[in-house]
């Protein structure tokens, strides 16, 4: 990997959107400039308290602490809809293991029993606790509930600084959201290993608020081949576009490229990351931009090898069964030959 230049990501107050009609219109074009410039930023007077800051990622380190056997009865393996704990190296990014271990969750829903439902809907479903920390469930549900509330509020700001109206996303939202959160550590690797914590890729949904602490890992690529640190911002969260807003702009604002790369040594790295995500059954359309911005607009970039595809619940599902082979093999097996689509 190349080495990354020095640190370059804006750093945005979010507190100013409810300030001066001045304070807000600043706001607006300094996100607006951010989204279309980078697609990373740092975003600071989110209102979360540092209180519950520090539980989250208090809990998570006793989560990676405990037993293995103890992680392993919430294994993801167990579970269609891709929550729980995995292993470092489990999870395929372009192919290759990423060395990091993990939890996931999502929104706390019923399971669809509906056998005629769309393949995607098995997504949709409980999650996984461990029985030997109840407070990871009510302290992450808590920063769930909060963290919803901020990055919404986000959205729609992004949806005002476009010129759309301020709603604009919400139907996309919806009311069963395919929210996310991974709780993320990263072991030390020695020099003859591969340093690659999660490889170079592009995030799925609307938006993803990262929690860092104070290791730092995370590169972006704001340019071909030009990576830069997003160095660890007390207090804050490194925010960064996903596809459905690249496929919801026409490319105006795209989804960046980003990579951790693992300590060294005995060091390892925590963080803790919240993705905003679009109702299951939504299908992304194209939102008529203002024409100055339109005119910018170049369409979705795409590989070939993982295609974007307007309808949400299958363009998840299909990064899903890349990333998770021992889920996709057990749940899935009929979808992965030809990922034939639902």
């Amino acid at each position: 990997m190349s080495s990354a230049h020095a640190l370059s990501l804006p750093v945005i107050d979010f507190s100013q959107l409810n300030g001066s009609p001045q304070q807000r219109q600043a706001f607006l074009e300094t996100l607006g400039k951010a989204a279309r410039e980078v697609g990373f930023f740092y975003l600071t007077g989110h209102g979360i308290s540092p209180q519950l800051l520090a539980d989250v990622q208090r809990v998570s380190w006793q989560f990676f602490a405990l037993p293995e056997d103890d992680k392993l009865s919430v294994k993801m393996a167990h579970s269609p809809h891709f929550r729980g704990y995995n292993r470092a190296g489990s999870e395929i990014t372009r192919g290759q293991p990423d060395y990091r271990e993990q939890f996931d969750i999502g929104a706390e829903r019923d399971a669809v029993s509906d056998s005629a439902a769309p393949v995607w809907q098995r997504m949709q479903g409980p999650n996984q606790w461990p029985q030997a920390l109840p407070a990871l469930r009510t302290i992450l549900t808590r920063w769930q509930q909060e963290m919803t509330q901020v990055a919404l509020e986000l959205l729609r700001a992004f949806a005002e600084a476009l010129s759309l109206p301020r709603h604009a996303f919400d139907n996309l939202y919806g009311d069963y959201p395919n929210e996310h959160i991974k709780l993320i550590r990263y072991p030390g690797r020695q020099e003859s290993e591969s340093r690659q914590g999660v490889g170079a890729h592009k995030d799925s949904g609307f938006l993803t608020l990262l929690l860092q602490d104070e290791q730092g890992g995370l590169q972006v690529e704001v340019s071909p081949d030009n990576w830069v640190d997003a160095a660890p911002l007390p207090d804050s969260f490194v925010v960064n576009i996903g596809e459905l807003l690249e496929l919801a702009t026409n490319g105006y604002l795209r989804a960046t490229v980003h990579r951790v790369v693992s300590p060294q040594g005995e060091r390892e790295r925590l963080s803790v990351a919240f993705f905003l995500g679009a109702q299951l059954d939504a299908v992304v359309p194209v939102y008529q931009l203002p024409e100055k911005l339109a005119q910018l607009a170049q369409g979705p970039t795409s590989d070939p090898l993982n295609p974007l595809l307007r309808e949400v619940g299958w363009n998840y599902l299909k990064g899903r069964l890349r990333s998770h082979p021992d889920v996709a093999n057990r749940f899935y097996a009929e979808y992965l030959n030809n990922e034939k689509r639902p």
